[in-house]
């Protein structure tokens, strides 16, 4: 099972900010891992603008041993709770790829730093939402 989570202000894919985020939703992205993952694997998508959600999810990854596709969003910044319990996933023996639909780098400076990246299994940035099929590929292969 594979997990993929998505944090604040994700669930307006295709409305906000299309130039960087492009014009898929939400649900094209779900439909989207869906078929990426096939048969191999189950995956469920979701996504949430409360932290304390986001961190129970990260809790049930590893209650349940799934391994983590982890977009945080503004979280990545500063959110040292979500910081702790991923790397709760990845010392349980379970990976995380922090991935972004955008390239943090080639943004506001204040997005250059993620508090999730040290402690993940890995991190892809800046593919639309092929990052997630990235994701998810190096979590199959």
């Amino acid at each position: 099972m594979i997990f993929v989570l998505n944090g604040p202000n994700l669930g307006r894919l295709g409305v906000r900010e299309p130039d960087v985020y492009g014009a898929l939703s939400l649900n094209d992205l779900a439909e989207s891992c869906s078929a990426w993952v096939g048969e191999r694997a189950e995956v469920v998508v979701r996504q949430t603008d409360d932290e304390a959600e986001l961190i129970g999810w990260l809790h049930e990854a590893v209650d349940v041993g799934a391994d983590v596709v982890l977009n945080p969003a503004a979280f990545t910044h500063f959110s040292y709770a979500v910081r702790d319990a991923a790397a709760m996933v990845t010392k349980g023996g379970l990976r995380l790829v922090e991935v972004h639909i955008s390239n943090p780098y080639a943004r506001e400076e204040f997005r250059h730093y993620s508090v999730v990246g040290p402690v993940a299994t890995g991190t892809v940035a800046g593919f639309g939402f092929d990052s997630y099929r990235l994701a998810l590929s190096a979590l199959l292969d």
